[in-house]
């Protein structure tokens, strides 16, 4: 009888197998590594990963592993990882998991594919390459993990600090790294040990290089855990649970009975789901973004027919997109000003837009000081089991218009990106780092992902 969450989770990884794992949980989990390699490729060429490669070209071990979006780093399996969990979440680009139980913030529980499959593709590496079979088996094992613990800690881990996807995320790494280095359930229970010991990332580095860190760190951490146990190290094996454990130190408790015996039933891959993001920042902002985007077409306002335009919301958007006006594009991802003036302006919000020219030229600049936004007790009242918000425009024509977003969002579980739209978020992404005939490619690779001899083929086509 499962008598803790570490054990429980241990038990669900060291024992599922690709037989096990739905088809339309495969089918997810091809889409999540569409997903992450293409936001791996677009952040590959990101200014935070020239310091990176300056700071790995300094500390730089055993070279093993590739990485994604750099055809010359070699690295030790943990660097690796480390690189491609930086470069997965500096733009603010990949999925995020939905909450379930009460209280939880929609949208703010995890960043779920970067961390493990940053720890697959630079453990499979290291071994010289695993079957597609494998890598998805152990991709979907740290998925799994990491969401079911993301729902089980109390909200306050999010709500008072934490960064959940530096903070949980090393598990989903650390799981996903344990399965395919063949770890038994003893030491599955012992890496999440490690990993609780490395679990870190705080909210006060949102707006910095340090907010992609916590990913990169988790990715790596969890690849170290998982390696340290397969060489005889030891750690707690009940390491999430009792007075000392994670959840208790890290959570002010949790509620684990909401995930024990649901590991894999059902996957948290297909319920609740996982969102992917249309744009490259917070997924709170995306109904607002899309929500201005439409109050410009269909009143056909250009820019200069701008003269204000107030966000209404309640504090789950509003606390956490923290600044007034942006200067910097990492500051631009939490900054309502600057995601709606991108919207006003452009049209749009993609990797173009999230520059630091764009972000400081004097349009945009003279745009965020109309942007404003402001708390609504009404919106609050509604929960905040959905990300609501309501749009102000004064126009300099005397008009005022007012709308309110959809319940729905776009990219996610409800009103998911097509394929096709995934694939040019992906072809956006990779555009600039791979030629586009071999972005074809590599996508074409991953949309069979499981039936491939080797993992290697994924880096020797991702790599740059």
């Amino acid at each position: 009888m499962t008598t803790s969450l570490t054990e429980d989770a241990a038990r669900f990884a060291a024992g599922l197998s690709f037989s096990d794992i739905p088809p339309d949980v495969v089918r997810i989990a091809r889409r999540c590594i569409v997903d992450g390699l293409g936001v791996m490729l677009a952040g590959s060429r990101h200014e935070t990963l020239v310091v990176a490669e300056r700071y790995l070209g300094r500390v730089g071990g055993h070279g093993v592993s590739r990485v994604v979006g750099h055809p010359a780093l070699n690295l030790s399996a943990p660097q690796a990882a480390f690189w491609n969990g930086l470069s997965g979440h500096v733009m603010d680009w990949d999925d995020t998991q939905l909450a379930e139980g009460p209280g939880r913030p929609y949208g703010l529980l995890t960043h779920p594919t970067i961390p493990p499959l940053s720890a697959v593709l630079a453990v499979s590496e290291s071994l010289g390459g695993v079957g597609g079979e494998a890598l998805l088996t152990a991709f979907v094992c740290g998925v799994e993990v990491e969401c079911k613990i993301a729902e089980a800690i109390n909200p306050d881990h999010y709500n008072l600090g934490f960064h959940t996807s530096g903070t949980i995320g090393t598990f989903g790494a650390a799981v996903a790294a344990a399965k395919l280095l063949g770890l038994d359930l003893a030491g599955i229970r012992a890496t999440i040990g490690g990993a609780a010991s490395m679990a870190a990332g705080i909210r006060a580095n949102f707006g910095t290089m340090g907010k992609p860190l916590h990913v990169g760190r988790s990715s790596e951490n969890g690849v170290t855990a998982a390696m340290l146990v397969k060489e005889g190290f030891t750690f707690d094996d009940d390491a999430l649970d009792g007075r000392w454990g994670y959840l208790a130190v890290a959570g002010r408790g949790g509620e684990p009975g909401l995930v024990l015996g649901r590991f894999g039933r059902p996957f948290a891959l297909v319920s609740p789901g996982i969102s992917v993001k249309p744009y490259p920042c917070g997924v709170l902002t995306h109904p607002s973004m899309d929500l201005m985007k439409a109050v410009m077409q269909d009143e056909a306002l250009a820019p200069a027919d701008i003269e204000s335009v107030t966000l209404h919301a309640a504090n789950n958007i509003l606390h956490p997109i923290r600044y007034r006006i942006a200067t910097t594009e990492l500051q631009g991802k939490f900054c309502m000003a600057f995601l709606l003036s991108a919207m006003i302006l452009r049209g749009r919000a993609g990797k173009e837009e999230f520059t630091d020219a764009f972000v400081r030229s004097p349009e945009v600049q003279a745009m965020q000081a109309r942007v404003h936004t402001q708390y609504d007790p009404a919106i609050d009242a509604m929960g905040q089991d959905r990300i609501l918000s309501r749009i102000e425009v004064s126009t300099t024509d005397g008009r005022r218009l007012s709308r309110m977003s959809d319940h729905r969002y776009r990219g996610g579980p409800d009103h998911p990106l097509s394929d096709a739209e995934l694939e040019e978020k992906f072809l956006d992404g990779a555009r600039g780092v791979l030629p586009p005939a071999r972005s074809r490619e590599l996508l074409d690779a991953v949309w069979r992902v499981e039936t491939l001899r080797t993992s290697r083929t994924l880096l020797d086509l991702a790599a740059a």
